[in-house]
């Protein structure tokens, strides 16, 4: 809010003089999370009845000053939204986290930025599903007062009117409409399709995307909003996400695995946690360990370049990781003599794929691995997107292959550039590991499905005898269920990545 600040200042000529100043005030706030499994979002379920209910704290005063509508109509309004009880406020932040904690909330949306109407069209962007609002006044859907839309299941909306009516908050909660398959949202006499409404709603960013970025890319990711095959993230794992398979070698040792970064890598504890999972003794080595002889790959079984922006991710960061290797005669042997070990594994990821990729010359059957080269979007890509998990000889995705799972992206180079011969050496060979896929489970170049344009879809390879692998997307960040930005309701612990790490831990044995 607005204050007066009092404040002494001197001024050039020495005099001290005390002068009144206008303040505004942002405050900030955080507080820990107690569980993270039960985050709400604003992807709208597909359940047999279920309503949306409004929760409006200005308990329907719907003042419109300042919104949307009114810049759309070049005015400005006179009264704005605001906060008119700190009680109600308090109020409404415990029955959220009371009806969330009793899993009664299937997903939420805030309602202060843009009104009842962009945020029911938001909710229904996210799950493709259709929305029938009860007749509404203008100001009711245009309104930024503060407040939630929320989906409740019909029969538990049953039961909760009971402790609505006997809420201090009764004159703030209202059912407001009612989800459908339809992909439509009516409202008012109104049926407005759900393609045309988040074309619109999209439009000036993919205006601004054409013009920074590759102007294809960016066309392909609009036509996906009016592709009726697009069905978003899905998940198909080929393999029980709970087997233990490291379970027989769990409690016989803890082998040494070496959690491999450089100036700047930034996955690394991510990375340390997942093998640990798994049982092994992760060790933290920096490239300074290894040249200064503190630390040796001789005392390592299982070694990871993570990643995370190398040399402050300059163009080709991990090419100069790489050099910093192949240069350098004593840590060229060192790694060299680490790789034909046949009882050694080891994983480069993003950063380190693209690392690990250069270092090929020094890796037993890795001739025909191809470099990853700026993405084709020219921008760095950080999303959720799938990948199938292809048959090929990677000690770690054994039993995986058919699977089509999320996974976490986040680079700026990560096109594979490789000739065709090189890829039809990898496709022979079964080294190729992983392909970006569509929501049909079919290998795609359509961007951001394919978030770099790497040809036939290809983001990881591995050596001919499967110990060396080395792919583009991040399974460490989902090795846990409740890492994916998205995944089925049923996957309560372990992720659909933990197996690669399980299946390392079996290979060490």
């Amino acid at each position: 809010g607005k204050d007066s600040l009092s404040m002494r200042t001197t001024w050039n000529d020495g005099e001290d003089k005390a002068v009144t100043s206008p303040m505004t005030g942002v405050i900030t706030a955080f507080a820990p999370v107690l569980d993270v499994r039960k985050t709400l979002t604003p992807e709208l379920k597909n359940l047999a009845d279920s309503v949306l209910v409004r929760i409006d704290l200005s308990k329907g005063q719907f003042r419109l000053g300042g919104s949307i509508l009114a810049q759309v109509y070049k005015a400005i309004g006179s009264v704005t939204p605001d906060v008119d009880s700190f009680d109600d406020f308090k109020a409404f932040f415990a029955l959220i986290q009371d009806w969330n904690n009793r899993g009664l909330i299937k997903a939420y949306h805030d309602i202060g930025d843009g009104g009842l109407l962009a945020t029911v069209a938001e909710m229904m962007f996210a799950s493709r599903l259709g929305v029938a609002l009860q007749n509404q006044s203008t100001e009711s859907l245009f309104a930024e007062e503060i407040g939630a839309v929320l989906q409740i299941t019909a029969a538990d909306w049953a039961q909760l009117e009971v402790e609505v009516a006997a809420s201090s908050l009764k004159d703030a909660i209202a059912v407001v409409g009612r989800v459908n398959t339809t992909d439509q949202l009516v409202v008012n006499g109104l049926t407005l399709e759900r393609v045309e409404l988040q074309q619109a709603w999209a439009e000036v960013s993919h205006q601004i995307q054409r013009l920074r970025d590759n102007a294809e890319t960016a066309d392909q990711e609009f036509a996906l909003i009016a592709d009726k095959n697009h069905k978003g993230l899905i998940a198909q794992a080929t393999y029980d996400l709970n087997e233990p398979v490291e379970a027989p070698f769990i409690n016989t040792r803890r082998p040494n695995m070496a959690i491999l970064r450089e100036q700047g890598v930034n996955g690394h504890v991510e990375m340390a946690a997942a093998f640990d999972k798994v049982g092994f003794n992760t060790i933290d080595v920096h490239m300074s360990d290894l040249l200064a002889g503190r630390v040796s790959l001789r005392d390592f079984e299982g070694l990871v370049a993570c990643g995370g922006f190398s040399y402050g991710d300059v163009m080709g960061a991990g090419g100069g990781w790489a050099k910093s290797v192949l240069f350098n005669a004593k840590l060229r042997d060192q790694f060299e003599q680490f790789f034909h070990r046949e009882n050694t594994f080891s994983l480069g990821v993003c950063n380190g794929c693209q690392m690990m990729s250069q270092l090929a010359p020094l890796i037993p059957g890795a001739e025909h691995w191809g470099r990853f080269h700026r993405n084709m979007s020219e921008v760095f890509e950080a999303r959720a997107v799938n990948v199938r998990v292809e048959k090929s000889v990677s000690v770690l995705l054994e039993d995986m292959q058919g699977s089509i799972l999320p996974i976490a992206v986040a680079h700026g180079e990560g096109r594979l550039v490789a000739t065709e011969q090189q890829i039809a050496a990898l496709n022979a060979e079964n080294q190729v590991i992983l392909r970006y896929v569509d929501s049909l489970g079919n290998p795609t170049q359509h961007y951001p499905l394919n978030p770099n344009g790497s040809p036939e879809a290809i983001t990881g390879q591995t050596s001919k005898d499967g110990r060396a692998t080395v792919m583009m997307p991040h399974p460490e960040r989902n090795f846990r269920a409740l890492q994916h930005s998205w995944k089925p309701e049923d996957w309560a612990e372990d992720g659909a990545w933990l197996r690669m790490f399980r299946n390392a831990r079996k290979f060490i044995g």
